[in-house]
């Protein structure tokens, strides 16, 4: 081929813009030798196959394909045309010569298939494709109904292009052609109106005996009208007749049938499918333990109304049972409402009148909800069934307490002291009388406690408090705060917190005019040796030692300490973060590394390593550690406080929201840097973003202190 062959044979000159032609020819592709080696084998093979069985239609399909891979599309029409005539009733043949042709072409192939097929669905459809309006289409796909009335498909394909009128009309032609089509009659029913559709769905019955879509569908139409009753009656029906006519249904199909009638929005149908057969093919040894795997399957599926109709035919069966009724309450606090968790909250109680735990969540509920009367009432109600309950009493007091009624507290706590004594009514009264700086009074409830629960350590520890925190600080404070610790210690050596309290207070003697302060750090060091010799292998222990020791100014006997806790408790969380956090800079890499390899999942761990990374200012990991920090362990509080005063130093402020809201949200209770700010007496009428923001600010100034 050149450029001269091209020119007009009148004037010479070329026809064709020469630049674009070359750039045509530099985007052809030129075979290889093996590539056009290959295509000539496959035509041998294939003119081999079509020689020997010439009526094999996909021979004729391959070597046309053949042909237009290697771009000889002419010679591909020619042989798959060829093939139309040799294999004439091979509709695949047919609409392979369609598709390699022109579209006015195809079409006339695709006429000249369906004179020779009249009843080959596809030829019609692809000819229907072929159409560019829709009145054609139509005409087409008539023609096609006119040979083929039997013909689902064609069916759909035709009512697909009409609009809702005419549709109807098709469809109750269809159902008339094609009667076992159950998406037909369904189809009907949704554009009929409600008494029309009532009449379709019981023809389709007749025609359909065995079809449970059929029943559904009657079902949700029932439900649509708010025929509620009706729901029930027509899906037990529907389970009597399908037994009747042998169809095979399986409990799980007929679960599944639930969480579909749920999502195309008919609870009330999927809570009757449920009913009726959520206990079919089910041991009544193993009914409690299936449904409740089943409810907590629909219910992570987020079929929620589907859930709930199984917990209810469940606790129907089992009343008394506390498991289904804490799965029902904790589905409803989930994905129901306030008032839809209050009705199965009393129900529990009512049931369960001796399980405290019902009333008390009730209570709360309302509570945080604001009403407090209602609240009040419903502790009430718990006192009669439960007047002995510890929790009931606490609860009762907590109300009266944080909503600022201290009087009714305290005569609560009174009667509970008379009624259904117990160590930790004795501990909140005297922690209520400390709250109202009424030291002695609270100071006087310790110490009666104490001669009737002496091996309740918090009581010991609250009384060393106040008398070293809250009074004067003096000889007399310090002898009797001590006097507290060692009376704990003698009854509990096991109390970790109580060896720290008493150490801490010989640290601080100094402040009490008892004494030089290396006097107090050389008690407070014997002591913690003394605790580490009666509670080995205890890292609380070693991590006071150390400490102490740092606040002594000893940093090598610290490190020491800390070379020999590490020996004694290798895989202890506490210690390998402090030990990342204290070390120097060169070594907090290596230290950090041998620290995830030792406890990987360890959250106060991956919070060192995220403040490691958050000082070098490599934010993103920062985020990326603290965010797996908080997954492992929700309830550290320690975890949000680094994190949050991170993004109050570095991050921008809706970083800062997004953090503080999910803390509300776990409610962390544990964790040094957190407990010093909650549980501190200013603090304890405080929320927890209020937690959140001074701990973070208690964090940052630290920090800058350092720096």
């Amino acid at each position: 081929m050149s450029l001269d062959k091209m020119a007009n044979s009148v004037s010479r000159q070329t026809v064709v813009n020469p630049k674009g032609y070359l750039t045509s020819l530099s985007n052809t592709k030129i075979a290889s030798a093996a590539e056009v080696g290959d295509v000539n084998k496959a035509r041998l093979l294939l003119k081999s196959v079509r020689d020997t069985n010439p009526k094999h239609g996909p021979a004729w399909i391959a070597a046309a394909r053949v042909e237009e891979a290697a771009g000889k599309t002419a010679h591909a029409r020619k042989l798959i045309m060829e093939g139309c005539e040799i294999c004439p009733d091979n509709e695949d043949v047919w609409l392979e010569a369609a598709r390699l042709h022109p579209q006015d072409q195809s079409k006339t192939i695709l006429a000249a298939a369906a004179r020779r097929m009249p009843t080959s669905v596809k030829v019609y459809l692809r000819a229907a494709d072929l159409e560019s309006h829709d009145f054609a289409k139509k005409a087409v796909l008539r023609k096609a109904l006119e040979a083929n009335p039997n013909s689902v498909t064609l069916w759909k394909a035709a009512i697909d292009l009409e609009d809702a009128d005419d549709a109807k009309i098709l469809l109750s032609v269809a159902v008339e052609k094609v009667p076992h089509s159950v998406e037909m009659w369904l189809a009907l029913a949704r554009l009929e109106t409600y008494e029309n559709a009532r009449k379709v769905l019981n023809q389709a019955r007749k025609h359909l005996p065995t079809e449970r879509a059929v029943w559904i569908a009657a079902a949700k139409l029932e439900e649509s009208q708010n025929h509620g009753d009706m729901v029930d009656r027509i899906v037990d029906k529907a389970v009597r007749s399908l037994d009747k006519h042998d169809a095979v249904v399986m409990r799980a199909q007929w679960l599944k049938e639930a969480e579909v009638a749920e999502s195309a929005g008919a609870p009330l149908t999927s809570a009757a499918i449920v009913k009726c057969t959520v206990g079919r093919g089910v041991d009544d040894e193993d009914r409690q333990r299936t449904w409740a795997d089943d409810a907590n399957a629909a219910s992570s599926r987020n079929a929620v109304a589907t859930a709930r109709a199984i917990l209810a035919h469940s606790l129907a069966a089992f009343p008394t049972k506390r498991s289904l009724w804490l799965q029902a309450v904790d589905l409803e606090r989930k994905h129901g409402s306030a008032s839809s968790l209050d009705e199965v909250l009393e129900a529990a109680s009512e049931r369960l009148p001796r399980t405290e735990i019902f009333w008390l969540v009730r209570a709360k509920e309302k509570w945080v909800a604001g009403e407090v009367d209602k609240s009040r009432s419903i502790l009430t109600e718990a006192f009669k069934a439960n007047p002995d309950s510890e929790p009931v009493w606490l609860a009762a007091v907590k109300l009266e307490w944080e909503t600022g009624e201290i009087e009714r507290a305290r005569v609560l706590l009174t009667r509970a002291r008379e009624r259904a004594p117990t160590a930790r009514i004795y501990m909140k009264s005297a922690l209520l009388e400390r709250e109202c700086r009424q030291f002695d009074k609270a100071l006087e409830l310790l110490e009666e406690g104490l001669q009737k629960y002496p091996a309740f350590s918090k009581m010991y520890m609250m009384g060393g408090q106040i008398c070293s925190e809250d009074l004067t600080k003096d000889r007399i404070n310090l002898d009797r705060a001590r006097k507290f610790y060692q009376g704990g210690l003698q009854n509990g050596q096991n109390s970790v917190i109580l060896w720290c309290l008493a150490s801490q207070l010989e640290e601080r003697v100094a402040e009490y005019g008892a004494g030089s302060a290396n006097a107090g750090v050389t008690k407070a060091r014997s002591l913690l040796e003394l605790a580490r010799l009666k509670n080995a292998k205890n890292s609380e222990l070693w991590l006071g030692a150390i400490r102490l020791e740092r606040r002594a100014g000893n940093e090598k006997l610290a490190v020491s300490l800390m070379a020999r806790a590490l020996q004694e408790c290798p895989s202890s969380g506490l210690l390998l973060a402090e030990n990342i956090s204290t070390s120097p800079r060169v070594e907090q890499k290596s230290k950090s590394a041998d620290a995830i390899k030792r406890r990987p999942d360890d959250p106060r761990v991956i919070t060192a390593v995220a403040a490691l990374f958050a000082g070098e200012r490599k934010h993103e990991k920062a985020r990326k550690w603290f965010e797996r920090a908080v997954k492992l362990d929700s309830d550290l509080g320690d975890s949000w406080v680094k994190w949050y005063a991170f993004e109050l130093d570095v991050g921008k402020k809706e970083a800062q929201e997004d953090v503080k809201q999910r803390c509300v949200a776990a409610e962390p209770t544990h964790g040094e840097l957190w407990c010093k700010v909650s549980k501190a007496m200013p603090n304890r009428r405080k929320s927890t973003a209020e937690h959140l923001e001074a701990a973070a600010q208690n964090r940052l100034e630290s920090m800058q202190k350092l720096n």
